[in-house]
């Protein structure tokens, strides 16, 4: 799976003009499944986030995770993050698993850092959706587990 986060103040979702998903002080999470990905893959990734220090301990250094700053999450699937721009101006997305199995793993994902003790809510799967947020930092982390 891909991840891309970001430490943000505020984010959330809209979708036909109806906020269906948002958080405050935490992570937006981008999340992309790729082939070959499976739950167990989607658990990994989700405890892997929640152990990051991220966010700022007393002396301001990068040294706090969500779990211990108390945040939220914002978890969106977004299939772009397996675009494939090797050849012509054109991306490729066929390297994201299928909608079936990425719908799947993405809630899975998503259960997972909710199980974890992170407050989290998601995006609409497959919908045009309008992303708002307020980086904070800016910070902006990119996972791979293939990597």
């Amino acid at each position: 799976m891909r991840a891309l986060l970001q430490r943000v103040s505020e984010a959330r979702v809209n979708v036909d003009g109806a906020v269906v998903g948002a958080c405050g002080p935490g992570r937006l999470i981008l999340v992309c499944a790729m082939p070959g990905d499976d739950g167990a893959t989607a658990d990994a990734l989700a405890v892997k986030i929640s152990k990051l220090r991220l966010f700022k301990d007393d002396a301001s250094k990068m040294n706090l995770s969500i779990v211990q700053t108390g945040g939220s999450a914002l978890v969106v699937s977004q299939f772009t993050l397996a675009a494939d721009t090797s050849r012509g101006n054109r991306p490729g997305f066929s390297g994201a698993a299928k909608p079936d199995l990425a719908e799947a793993l993405y809630l899975n994902f998503a259960h997972a850092l909710a199980e974890l003790g992170i407050p989290t809510e998601t995006g609409q799967f497959g919908a045009d959706m309008d992303v708002q947020l307020t980086n904070d930092g800016p910070v902006t982390i990119w996972l791979d587990t293939a990597s």
